[in-house]
């Protein structure tokens, strides 16, 4: 069973009316592209800097998130998560 009950059922899959092998395909993508080396090393940064930090699992809705300078500093997790491409802008409007 996977870690993560909602992959695969993000809304915009409907809104871009996937087929369900194409949102296979991506799953099968995103789980090797997040079992590289880099992805793990970064994970492991931003976790022991969330634990330094004292909002590792503390539920206080706050992440570290890379700065383009590359500085890590405490932001909102719905901010951090929300900004996916889009020269660093959301892309919702």
């Amino acid at each position: 069973m996977p870690k993560n009950k909602l992959a695969g059922k993000h809304p915009s899959y409907n809104a871009l009316n996937w087929s369900k092998e194409s949102i296979e395909r991506k799953k099968k993508y995103d789980k090797k592209y997040h079992a590289t080396k880099e992805r793990k090393k970064y994970r492991a940064e931003l976790n022991r800097a969330n634990k330094k930090a004292g909002t590792y699992g503390n539920g206080d809705g706050k992440d570290m998130s890379h700065t383009k300078g590359g500085a890590l500093v405490k932001e909102n997790q719905s901010k951090n998560r929300a900004r996916n491409g889009r020269n660093g802008l959301s892309a919702r409007k």
